[in-house]
């Protein structure tokens, strides 16, 4: 990871502070609003974020929480508050563009995808706002909390509305209307929409029905272990990397993977969009794609892994082993160079499955 989403197809986010000018401002209202911002990075800037940590505390055991203006960075923190919260579903409206990031990124997107489909949260698509409207604001009836500061230094402004003194119980009370007001009228405006993912669940059992539970035990496992800005659509090894991997570790059919990813309700990604990541996995070998005769037309391809690494991994341990050999140096037609591929490995044949 870097500190500037790089790898990302898609336009920066104001929360990853590296762009003054974007239409998602600091609550402050004083960056101004270019309004042509429509993507966000499906990636994430850092592991340790002050303002996320400071987010997540402040949400925790709150009820009624209604959040607008709301980036790709913070929904882990929201997610982490609102499993420890209760009452009804909290109304989440993001900013332009997270909503559809969210279809790309597997990690997040199926997190979020299961808050909405149990009604923990809501979500919504927010507008591009005007200068001087406001950014990110998390409001409930007794309190409502402000991200402002400049770029790299966000943190919270919170207002309560019962303080200890009578003067500031009272203005603390108005300004908590007033701000509970304005977060609420904006989630109003903005636009019901849906993830273009699944939820874990739904994932994972059609994983169980097409392929077998060893596999969906593995896909399982692997999102509730990885962080969320991890295995994104644009860099390598991708999402559809990982989950080619775990079934080579299976030794399913391509056929069925790709039939899998493709099934109504789950659509991952595009099948077809999986034949690249296969053949990185071949030319890192990692992985080999075997020719099947299957009665009449095209042999079937079985995915078989015959790294060692790869093949005795927990789940969990996949991601790094992904991440150290596509951090290997590669020929110009992508295959490993010879001594980075087979220095201190064993042959296949001596291999044993755990």
């Amino acid at each position: 990871m870097v500190d500037d989403d790089s790898g990302a197809e898609t336009a920066p986010d104001a929360a990853t502070d590296t762009d003054a000018t974007t239409d998602t401002a600091a609550s402050s209202g004083a960056l101004p609003a270019t309004g042509d911002a429509t993507e966000v990075a499906d990636r994430f800037p850092r592991d340790d974020d002050p303002l996320a940590e400071a987010v997540e505390a402040a949400l925790s055991d709150r009820s009624g929480v209604v959040a607008v203006g709301v980036p790709i960075r913070l929904l882990p923190s929201i997610l982490a508050a609102r499993e420890r919260s209760s009452g009804p579903p909290w109304r989440v409206a993001c900013r332009p563009g997270v909503v559809d990031a969210l279809s790309r990124a597997l990690v997040l997107g199926t997190a979020v995808a299961e808050a909405a489909e149990t009604d923990a949260i809501r979500v919504r698509a927010g507008r591009a706002l005007d200068h001087g409207t406001g950014g990110t604001l998390f409001a409930s009836p007794d309190r409502v909390d402000a991200v402002v500061g400049p770029p790299g230094d966000r943190t919270l402004a919170t207002t309560v509305a019962d303080d200890d003194s009578g003067a500031a119980s009272a203005t603390g009370a108005r300004e908590t209307f007033d701000g509970t007001a304005v977060a609420e009228t904006r989630f109003d405006a903005a636009t019901a929409a849906s993830v273009g993912m699944p939820s874990r669940r739904r994932l994972v059992a059609a994983a169980r029905e097409i392929l077998d539970d060893r596999f969906a035990d593995d896909v399982a496992a692997v999102l509730k272990s990885i962080a969320p800005g991890e295995f994104g659509r644009t860099g390598e090894p991708s999402d559809r990397t990982l989950l080619v991997a775990l079934a080579a570790r299976h030794d399913h059919l391509f056929r069925d993977l790709r039939r899998w990813v493709g099934t109504k309700g789950v659509g991952i990604a595009p099948a077809q969009e999986f034949t690249r990541d296969r053949r990185a996995l071949v030319e890192r070998e990692l992985i080999e794609s075997i020719k099947v005769p299957m009665g009449p037309g095209r042999p079937m391809l079985r995915l078989r892994a015959v790294d060692d690494a790869l093949l005795r991994a927990r789940p969990e341990e996949v991601p790094s082993v992904l991440k150290g050999r596509f951090g290997l140096p590669t020929d110009a037609d992508g295959r490993l160079r010879h001594e980075a591929s087979r220095e201190g490995r064993r042959p296949v044949w001596e291999r044993r499955r755990w």
